[in-house]
């Protein structure tokens, strides 16, 4: 060993013990950092597994109301539902979307009967409602959304879910102008306490295929990528993305996918201060589960890794398919 090697400073010291190495951690995780993902269908007493995503149910809406219950009990503060409905109820326009008596409408009037004491956020966008999976009505040529009768429809969606009890609005379908228009909407229908958590970065994405077997919306022909974003465009566009919503008056954003754009989360966490959340999305998930039931992996770690990267990052908030296996491990 070199005389000149100075080995006055030994990281290692810091690493030897357990108790030390626990009071040092500045990334924690707790279950109420998670919100938890819910596929809701019609019918009783429904509990089918997504057979692309182990492990993750579409559920009725009694069904949900049991499963929400536990997660409330067990310190979980959110969930995100996503209605899945049968491909005869689907039209061009997503109708069924517009309906107040929607099955989202009704578990959220269901679990505020329930007093269940979990905040209710609901996606809103019309892929799954929609017959040729696209997320609004078409143009003419069936080569895009049609962006402005899109947004004035997905005001009407968002009208009636906070009318049903919804805490937070999440709009996901990435149309010029939704986060402006729904602010405005929302409180001139005398709902502006229902806050608006934006799917400010969402990019065109390989790793959504998993979800769209859960909610039945996938794209019957070409895809989404003249207006989801492109993972090639780095980082100003997502910057410009989200700072377009702040100041429509988005009061939390997002970035989905989550662990492939680690950048993204980092870079939108030093420029915005309003809270921000991940999505760990299907793909992540299903991929996790794999390599874990191959015993390719260990459980535990993995998952706790794969999120503890998605907060050290800079998220406040992470939606993640493992509420419950984190109930066993993490703290309240």
């Amino acid at each position: 060993m070199s005389d000149s090697l100075n080995l006055s400073v030994r990281p290692r010291r810091l690493r030897l013990q357990p108790a030390l190495r626990q009071m040092l951690s500045r990334v924690t995780l707790r279950r109420s950092d998670i919100i938890v993902p819910v596929f809701v269908r019609e019918g009783r007493n429904i509990r089918q597994e997504v057979s692309s995503m182990p492990g993750v149910f579409q559920m009725s809406s009694d069904v949900a109301i049991g499963y929400l219950a536990k997660l409330a009990e067990a310190g979980f503060k959110a969930y995100l539902v996503f209605g899945v409905i049968d491909r005869a109820q689907k039209d061009a326009l997503g109708s069924v979307a517009l309906d107040e008596n929607n099955i989202v409408c009704r578990l959220l009037r269901a679990a505020g009967s329930a007093k269940l004491p979990l905040l209710g956020i609901t996606d809103l966008c019309f892929c799954e409602y929609t017959d040729h999976g696209h997320c609004g009505p078409l143009t003419a040529d069936r080569s895009s959304v049609k962006n402005d009768e899109t947004v004035g429809r997905l005001v009407q969606q968002a009208v009636n879910h906070a009318r049903a009890g919804a805490a937070v609005i999440a709009p996901s379908g990435m149309m010029d102008g939704t986060v402006g228009g729904l602010r405005q909407g929302l409180d001139a229908a005398n709902f502006s306490d229902v806050a608006i958590l934006s799917y400010s970065v969402k990019y065109a994405s390989a790793f959504y295929g998993p979800f769209r077997d859960a909610a039945d919306s996938a794209p019957a022909f070409g895809d989404r990528r003249s207006y989801q974003m492109d993972p090639t465009r780095g980082l100003d566009e997502a910057i410009l993305e989200a700072s377009l919503d702040v100041q429509q008056g988005a009061d939390m954003i997002m970035v989905k996918p989550a662990g492939p754009y680690l950048d993204v989360i980092f870079a939108l966490r030093r420029e915005f201060h309003v809270p921000l959340v991940a999505y760990q999305v299907s793909g992540e998930y299903s991929m996790l589960e794999a390599a874990i039931r191959n015993g390719w992996l260990d459980r535990d770690r993995a998952i706790l890794e794969s999120l503890t990267s998605i907060k050290r990052a800079g998220a406040d908030l992470i939606i993640s398919y493992y509420a419950d296996i984190l109930t066993r491990l993490l703290d309240r």
